[in-house]
């Protein structure tokens, strides 16, 4: 990506403070000790200090280095380690430990592996049931490209919502998700959906201000609401250096809430549209709670 892309300058509504409180160095401190990853973290999430301040994190499964190159996430591309079979057992414990109501849980792409790393979504769905404690959980996966069953694995240990994020419109696909297909990614959401009637939520997400038009990003809830997806999450995209891809433009807040009418109009059930949405933030304390 061109270092020499016109400079914009971050609107106010987009400064956020730097982690500081106790709340927050002490889950730091936790996530340390017990070798976890968040996406909180690995994809310089700028709600990280609210978040972990009020004692909420995404946890980020098998490690921090991703198999793929998208151009617009913070998160290392390389030669993963290998899988930590005993992270499931670690994450629970912090689970229990923070006392939350909702669990979200992702990871990097892991191509490498040959289910794409469903058996570990499981591994951490089955440790968290059987905890009983009366939470739900959210899985953000990877879209399990050429991993024949490895989505239905993962849908058959009943998370409660389902997300794949779409990310960007359709013609700015192959430059912000290179190795990754858009129809690919409905056709994942779409067989989310289909699976087991209505049991599980199916959300996604997507940024604003890599280049789309207006008109993409109205098809684009289309081809959402067509797949089946029901909770939608809209946020602002921040570049996270000169290697990734430009900002071309920063969308007031006004706009965000137009987007998201247009989005209940079309059938979204809950919308969550903002310039500093992300699809892993905090479940309990959104202006709308998916849970």
């Amino acid at each position: 990506m061109a270092d020499n892309a016109p400079f914009i300058r971050k609107p106010r509504w987009l400064t956020v403070k730097a982690p500081t409180s106790p709340e927050y160095l002490k889950l730091r401190a936790m996530m340390q000790r017990e070798k976890l990853q968040t996406v909180c973290q690995s994809a310089s999430c700028p709600n990280i200090g609210g978040c972990w301040h009020d004692g909420h994190a995404a946890f980020m499964i098998l490690g921090n280095i991703c198999t793929r190159n998208c151009t617009f996430c913070d998160v290392p591309t390389g030669r993963p380690a290998p899988v930590d079979f005993e992270e499931p057992q670690r994450l629970a414990k912090v689970v229990q430990r923070m006392g939350l109501r909702h669990v979200v849980i992702t990871s990097v792409d892991r191509d490498d592996l040959e289910d794409g790393g469903a058996a570990q979504f499981v591994a951490c769905l089955d440790i968290l049931h059987g905890q009983q404690a009366g939470y739900t959980i959210e899985v953000l996966t990877p879209d399990f490209r050429d991993k024949s069953g490895a989505l239905e694995k993962v849908l058959f240990a009943k998370p409660t919502i389902f997300n794949h994020n779409i990310e960007t419109v359709q013609r700015l696909f192959t430059s912000v998700r290179p190795a990754a297909d858009y129809r690919y990614s409905l056709d994942v959401l779409k067989k989310a959906a289909d699976y087991n009637g209505a049991s599980i939520q199916i959300k996604s997400g997507f940024m604003v201000g890599l280049g789309e038009h207006w008109a993409e990003v109205v098809q684009l809830l289309d081809d959402l609401r067509d797949s089946g997806v029901t909770l939608l999450t809209v946020g602002q995209y921040l570049r996270p250096s000169l290697k990734h891809h430009p900002v071309e433009s920063y969308w007031p807040p006004e706009r965000f809430d137009h987007l998201k009418e247009i989005a209940l109009q079309k059938g979204f059930v809950k919308v969550m549209s903002n310039p500093l949405a992300r699809s892993s933030i905090r479940e309990d304390d959104r202006a709308v709670k998916f849970g």
